[in-house]
């Protein structure tokens, strides 16, 4: 189809323009990525400055902005087209092209809400008139229940993990500790890995964790953690690491161990535990969740251990305490 824009020639508005740059999802040229960069990096550098969000979650911004800018080019077949030029039709035809590339419901739900975010800035700016993806409804994402290891295979995980400790090695060491934290404490993964040591005070039994949108709560930590840490820092100082403070789990050479490090690392004790197909990081803080509201903790103070915004959130987790007490129905009732 005619690019938008008529007879306007580029450079008049705000325009797309291209740059080098890769791992996007869209089709199309991989190398040359249209993009409307100036307002791009003005809103991206305001979610980072202003808003304080991590760099993860930029970084997940900028990828879904560069396949919506690249389908966009793709669509009008020219790189010379305006922001303000793109209507409600061409962000419904990017999610049609998302569906057909096999985007999960949440991917697209994510890209939308990304794009619609955009817009909202452009909107404030002054760039647009108004914002073409907020009439775009998002695809209703399949709720399932989380997963989880039951106790005794959370027994079994720990058996594992205290035996490779017990060889008193760098690894060994830092896997049972990270575990006592995923599980004992219910932490994120990317709370685990952006975790200093001096948030970790091991006399007060308690973590500093920096959650999602830079909001610290604080978190019980198991005395077993506690015991963990003592064991895991002779072997963390000797990579060079600076005593009482930086990065708690660290590689080698003294630098923060990387987060798929991590998820390698739990994802062989899992293994070897024979834990359920798929567990990972975080089952454990899945587990962590349900397993507390199997013992009878109650669904606020669940929320605040996890660092949910809504209760909403927290909820699901119930749903898989009532599939534990059917079964335990269907088990021992003598007529279920």
């Amino acid at each position: 189809m005619d690019g938008p824009g008529g007879d306007r020639g580029p450079g008049a508005g705000v325009t797309g323009s291209t740059e080098e740059v890769g791992g996007g999802e869209a089709g199309g040229n991989q190398a040359r990525t249209p993009v409307g960069q100036v307002e791009v990096e003005a809103w991206l550098r305001h979610l980072a400055d202003g808003r304080q969000l991590s760099p993860n979650t930029v970084t997940a911004y900028r990828r879904d902005l560069t396949d919506f800018s690249r389908f966009v080019t793709d669509h009008f077949g020219t790189p010379e087209w305006r922001w303000e030029e793109l209507d409600r039709f061409t962000v419904r035809a990017f999610m049609g092209h998302g569906r057909r590339r096999g985007w999960s419901k949440r991917t697209l739900g994510r890209k939308l809400s990304g794009v619609r975010s955009f817009f909202t800035h452009l909107e404030r700016e002054g760039v647009v008139e108004g914002n073409p993806a907020s009439t775009v409804r998002a695809p209703r994402a399949d709720r399932s229940l989380p997963a989880h290891v039951p106790e005794p295979g959370i027994e079994a995980l720990f058996d594992v993990a205290e035996v490779r400790a017990a060889q008193n090695t760098l690894e060994g060491t830092r896997t049972l500790l990270a575990l006592e934290l995923l599980y004992g404490s219910g932490l994120r993964l990317s709370e685990l890995h952006g975790l200093d040591l001096e948030r970790l005070d091991g006399v007060n039994e308690e973590v500093r964790v920096m959650g999602k949108g830079r909001k610290e709560r604080i978190v019980p930590v198991t005395r077993r953690a506690v015991t963990a840490l003592r064991r895991y820092e002779p072997r963390r100082e000797e990579t060079g690491a600076r005593s009482g403070r930086g990065p708690l789990l660290v590689n080698e050479g003294g630098q923060r161990l990387s987060r798929r490090s991590i998820q390698r690392a739990v994802s062989r004790v899992l293994d070897a535990a024979g834990a359920p197909d798929g567990a990972s990081t975080h089952s454990l803080r899945h587990s962590f969740a349900t397993h507390l509201l199997d013992g009878g903790a109650d669904l606020v103070s669940v929320r605040e251990l996890l660092g949910h915004v809504s209760l909403s959130t927290t909820r699901i987790y119930t749903h898989t305490s009532r599939e534990r007490l059917r079964e335990i129905y269907r088990n021992t009732h003598p007529r279920s």
